[in-house]
């Protein structure tokens, strides 16, 4: 319960048209099978006690009585059990007969939920703006509205709205009523027809609804066993979560799709939604229960790398679109300024391969020449034979102007003025080189009529590894919102898709260079002696960190338990909890890092900007944060 958890499912039994009888035992295996695999929630499909294909037998009576009594003793046997469910059945109310959702829990009836839109159904059905509000079942009053939510009393998070049939896709208004009222979940029960490309199209179109309405979309569809006199049903059935499908079942087979949706996540994130608080419907009927424990094991997949999408064509798309972003947005600046030359300290890491790269790209779209771009590498104590020759080789077949400034000379000398030792290789050796290479590319700037493009990714923002005043100052930081992980993975997309053999060798070869400022000796075999990640922990973590902090609010905690459960098998749980105090303990020590950060591009969900990002005061404290770990 603590992780805000909720498992769900949504399923398709196989049914027989108007075998109440036959229908109610498959619902409850149906539920029984649920319960044993640990679901809270779940829904079944419009009219899934009679078959929705029933036509004028709905009108009979004797079959509608049926229908109740069947739910009556699904309720029976469900008295011990600790899951809500949703159930379609045809409802009468004097002479006005309801296709409806029926919720229960605990073999008690929590309410009823009547369809709006009939399609095919206006002969049998009433609408649900008809509705009376309370339906008699065994000389017992329920609610029976379009507008009510069903909330946990222990949880009050667990808090979810039930819609029928059409209603669920039609009625983006509606949704966003019970949104607004406190629904995180929301119900989708259904029987809607299969034709050509329908599949993906109600796929989409719930992906969209769950993503504009920020909320978990539970849809099940009728399937097996309704009439094929005119229609086919493919009992398609998917648990959906803030635009993304956690779990669907393979369609036109009975079955069932289980994920555990997270509606502390939904909540966090509606915090800043304004939009929600202006639909608030006082019609809104809050139905209240009692579940204790919500407590799930996860099966939902938790991506290692959250800001790169898994499928192959979104990521390519995804670095395209990152790409256009960043030049657009550097080209806006060196206009504005009427700049004459972009300036960029070339290293052969990461980060400065992709600010080449993107200047690159904005000088293609201003149609001026690359020459125009000045690469200065900037040898100094730290500087390895393949980052200089990666650097050298990728300036010369981009076709920039390439400077190359030995900065060991006025570091030492800067040494010699502030009389320190150059054997002592602490944070003045390191820094002073930084800020000695931040101190050139600005004069160059100056001279040339330029503009210092920023290298600095979203990450070491995050974390503050960046020199005060060094490289953390440009005049443009094009990778200021692009995460560690995602500037790899576009210069991988970038060398991959390149047609020149030799830079698309060089570009992945940058791609797969350890990450190092190299402001340390290196090694006796000229290799990087100072590497990054060992000293401030792996980026892929760091990257995990970021996204689950800042753009969905998590505690420390939950990271860390999705940590574990997603990096399982390849990072141990004392070292990701190891690393996790590491980023807390930066994150909040180098808020005045960011909070005076050159203007640079938001490209995805997480900005570290302190104008429309990240609103942080500098002296923050971190000890509630590092005592939830404890």
């Amino acid at each position: 319960m603590k992780y805000g958890f909720v498992k769900c499912a949504a399923a398709s039994p196989e049914i027989r048209v108007a075998d109440v009888f036959y229908n109610t035992q498959n619902i409850l295996d149906i539920i029984c099978h649920a319960q044993n695999e640990g679901v809270k929630l779940l829904v079944l499909p419009e009219l899934c006690l009679t078959g929705s294909t029933c036509g004028d037998l709905f009108l009979q009576r004797v079959f509608i009585d049926a229908a109740m009594s069947a739910l009556m003793d699904i309720c029976r046997q469900t008295k011990q059990m600790d899951i809500v469910f949703a159930l379609g059945l045809p409802v009468a109310v004097g002479s006005c007969l309801y296709n409806a959702a029926c919720v229960v829990y605990k073999g008690e009836i929590l309410g009823f939920v009547p369809k709006t839109v009939m399609s095919w159904q206006e002969k049998q059905f009433k609408s649900a703006d008809n509705a009376p509000g309370s339906v008699c079942v065994d000389g017992k009053e329920y609610p029976m509205s379009k507008n009510l939510i069903f909330k946990n009393k222990s949880m009050p998070e667990f808090c979810f709205g039930v819609k029928v049939g059409a209603d669920g896709l039609c009625f983006a208004s509606e949704l966003t009523q019970l949104c607004a009222g406190g629904a995180n979940i929301i119900l989708n029960t259904a029987a809607d027809s299969e034709l050509v490309g329908k599949s993906n199209f109600r796929r989409n179109a719930i992906k969209v609804m769950s993503a504009n309405m920020c909320c978990g979309y539970v849809f099940a569809n009728a399937g097996e066993g309704e009439s094929t006199t005119d229609f086919v049903f493919n009992g398609q059935c998917m648990v959906c979560e803030n635009g993304s499908i956690l779990c669907e079942k393979e369609p036109y087979i009975p079955g069932i799709a289980i994920s555990e949706i997270d509606v502390f996540k939904i909540c966090t994130r509606r915090t800043s939604k304004e939009d929600f608080k202006a639909c608030a419907n006082e019609a809104l009927k809050t139905v209240f229960f009692d579940m204790k424990q919500v407590k799930c094991d996860l099966t939902r997949f938790v991506s290692k790398n959250p800001f790169i999408p898994e499928d192959e064509q979104e990521a390519y798309n995804r670095c395209e679109e990152i790409l256009a972003i960043q030049a657009k947005g550097l080209e806006k600046r060196f206009v504005h300024c009427n700049s004459k030359t972009m300036v960029i300290g070339i290293s052969g890491g990461l980060d400065s391969c992709l600010a080449l790269l993107v200047a690159c790209k904005t000088a293609d779209m201003l149609g001026i020449s690359r020459k125009n771009i000045i690469a200065v590498t900037m040898p100094c104590f730290g500087t390895s034979e393949r980052t200089k020759n990666n650097a050298v080789v990728l300036c010369e077949l981009l076709g920039v102007t390439l400077m190359e400034i030995d900065i060991s000379k006025s570091v030492l000398l800067h040494f010699e003025d502030i009389g320190h030792n150059k054997s002592e290789l602490d944070v003045i050796y390191e820094n002073s080189q930084a800020r000695e290479r931040t101190q050139v590319l600005m004069d160059v700037a100056n001279k040339h009529g330029g503009l210092v493009v920023g290298t600095g990714d979203l990450s070491e923002l995050a974390l503050g590894w960046a020199t005060y005043n060094g490289d953390h100052m440009s005049m443009y930081g094009v990778n200021a919102g692009v995460p560690k992980t995602l500037v790899r993975r576009i210069i991988s997309h970038l060398g991959n898709k390149e047609s020149n053999k030799k830079l698309s060798e060089i570009l992945l070869d940058v791609a797969v260079t350890p990450v190092s400022p190299e402001l340390l000796p290196p090694d006796n075999d000229g290799k990087i002696a100072q590497v990054t990640e060992d000293i401030v922990g792996p980026y892929e973590l760091h990257d995990f960190f970021i996204y689950y902090f800042l753009r969905n609010g998590y505690s420390p905690e939950k990271i860390n338990m999705l940590a574990q459960y997603a990096f399982e098998g390849q990072y141990n749980n004392e070292t990701i909890e190891k690393w996790l105090r590491t980023f807390i303990r930066r994150f909040f020590a180098m808020q005045f890092k960011r909070s005076c950060l050159p203007d640079g591009p938001a490209v995805g969900c997480v900005s570290i900007s302190p104008r429309e990002g990240l609103k942080m005061p500098s002296d923050a404290l971190n000890g509630v944060w590092f005592a939830n770990l404890d």
